[in-house]
């Protein structure tokens, strides 16, 4: 009888678990390294970007957005490395830059964050002394999420200016 080889997705899903923890516990190496051996068992737009993201973390912006971009080759609609390459330019201070990777983020198909491109569109506006737009878009992340204090705390402070 044969042995059944093992299913790469699962292989890679556990790198992929293994790797977050490793990221959320700042061991940035061994997370990158981990998410490394998930692309290579079985690629996915998330390892890519989690890999990313973890290289922003070094503040390795120019790496974490090469891996964004892979991701996007993976899957196209996937919403997170449009925002993360988006977030990555303004913390650059390449604002302009940084608005059509989040309009992108917007409107992807698969994303289950969308009200932080919106966070950070209303961050470029506000740098941008364009007061109602930002205003718009942080209204625009509290309605996708009510919960989400950042663009509350955002929109109260813009307000708070005008009175």
């Amino acid at each position: 009888m044969a042995e059944r080889t093992p299913d790469p997705r699962l292989k890679a899903t556990e790198y992929f678990r293994q790797a977050y923890e490793r990221q959320m516990s700042g061991d940035y190496d061994q997370a990158i390294q981990l998410y490394t051996q998930s692309i290579e068992a079985f690629p996915t737009a998330e390892a890519y970007t989690f890999r990313g993201w973890t290289y922003s973390f070094k503040g390795d912006y120019q790496r974490a957005i090469s891996e964004c971009l892979e991701a996007i080759k993976v899957d196209p609609d996937f919403g997170n490395p449009y925002n993360d390459i988006g977030a990555y330019l303004i913390e650059q201070q390449r604002w302009e830059e940084a608005v059509p990777w989040l309009e992108r983020a917007a409107r992807a198909r698969r994303y289950d964050a969308p009200f932080f491109p919106w966070m950070n569109l209303g961050r470029i506006h506000l740098h941008g002394h364009r007061w109602h737009r930002a205003q718009e878009c942080f209204r625009k992340a509290l309605s996708l999420n009510p919960k989400y204090n950042s663009a509350r705390v955002a929109l109260r402070r813009l307000e708070a200016m005008w009175n």
